[in-house]
């Protein structure tokens, strides 16, 4: 061991520890709910999951999944080309296609791999990337993975922007415009209508990563495509099958036959991983089939979040404006969001901090999660522990 490499890691996580932006993890000790069980804890409201339809604990996405552990066993054990895949991921990615009205989809192990797969597998160096400033990490690590593909960077949802960069990029063979479809600190929407009427006015393409959109935003869960009555004019989805659809891991990309064919073939954590364990893509699956079958679970998220946000405003608080389940509170710097946010969970509510670097210096927040799953009662909760934490610092 090289005792000086381990000691610099220890100095910079004391640092943290002393400027109060260390991140600790709670341990839960039951199924992801509205609320469950923390270790140490007892019972926690939680309003920090992705579990937006409240399907992680479905009694009928568990018995898929049970099934599927029987029937298949623990995984592939290699990659898909080498040993074989399951039916039940060729059936998931066809019922994905279906929901999203693409020819195909293809599944990886994560969203994060999907979009690394897919970004650096669609350009060359004689295409460009266009990329939201605000874009998902994933989506800024794939771009690095093109790194001989031209990247340019429009300010967010600025479609004055957007439509320079694609003037700047003129020369290239194909421009690859990236965006988020909900931005997920922010919990704005991407404005899809217009990146589409700009891409095919210039002849680009369009990716849109919609993991906070899908089963979240439009009338039936499709996600941003479907709010702005866009989803035919997008030229590749990806999303993932770890928050509404489940919770468990895994993501996807749908397109073109012709995209998801290059990309079986080329695509690097395709080509190099193991597949979805088929245990989750079994409940994925299900849940997929639920969210078809219960679109008023939709509606129901849709109708917490609103009211979350109503009822903080309500009581002072200032909001992020937004049509989404996410909810955020800026609050400044790290340490004083992290705080916040530990006591909140001190009353039993379950809301995460976040700071610098997942959000710029200054902007640290604390971000409400709506879910289906909660109850008024739950709500009502909630937003008296944000008023009495709100009036003890002075906040409202």
């Amino acid at each position: 061991m090289l005792p000086q490499f381990h000691e610099r890691l220890l100095g910079a996580a004391e640092e943290m520890k002393k400027a109060g932006t260390f991140k600790t993890f709670e341990h839960i000790d039951s199924p992801m709910d509205a609320a469950v069980t923390m270790d140490g804890r007892g019972e926690i409201l939680v309003l920090s999951s992705n579990n937006y339809l409240g399907l992680a604990n479905h009694p009928e996405v568990i018995k898929a999944g049970r099934h599927a552990l029987t029937a298949y066993g623990a995984g592939t054990a290699s990659v898909r080309f080498i040993c074989g895949t399951f039916t039940i991921h060729r059936d998931l990615e066809a019922e994905l296609a279906r929901f999203f009205g693409t020819e195909a989809a293809l599944t990886y192990v994560s969203c994060w791999n999907a979009n690394e797969g897919a970004v650096a597998a669609l350009v060359t160096e004689e295409d460009a990337i266009i990329s939201d400033a605000l874009n998902h990490a994933s989506l800024i690590d794939a771009c690095r993975l093109a790194r001989k593909t031209p990247r340019f960077i429009y300010k967010h949802a600025d479609m004055a922007d957007l439509e320079a960069k694609l003037k700047e990029a003129s020369g290239a063979r194909h421009r690859l415009i990236l965006t988020d479809g909900v931005f997920s600190m922010e919990g704005d929407l991407a404005p899809m209508a217009d990146i589409v009427d700009l891409a095919e006015r210039h002849g680009a393409a369009v990716l849109v990563d919609d993991s906070h959109g899908t089963g979240v935003v439009g009338p039936t869960g499709r996600g941003v495509a479907e709010h702005f009555g866009v989803a035919d004019r997008v030229d590749v989805f990806t999303s993932t099958l770890g928050k509404a659809l489940g919770g468990a891991a895994g993501g996807f990309v749908a397109s073109s036959k012709a995209v998801v064919d290059h990309l079986s073939q080329v695509s690097r954590p395709q080509i190099f991983s193991n597949a979805l364990p088929p245990t989750v893509a079994a409940s994925a699956l299900q849940a997929l089939r639920i969210l078809d079958r219960e679109p008023d679970r939709v509606a129901r998220l849709q109708a917490n979040a609103k009211a979350i946000r109503d009822g903080l405003s309500a009581r002072g608080f200032k909001p992020l404006e937004g049509e989404t389940g996410i909810v955020p509170i800026i609050l400044g710097e790290t340490a004083f969001a992290i705080r916040f946010s530990r006591m909140l969970l001190e009353r039993g509510i379950f809301v995460t901090g976040f700071g610098y670097p997942v959000v710029p210096e200054g902007t640290a927040r604390v971000r409400v999660q709506a879910s289906a799953a909660l109850s008024d009662e739950q709500i009502e909760r909630a937003l008296d522990a944000f008023t009495e934490i709100g009036r003890e610092l002075g906040l409202i």
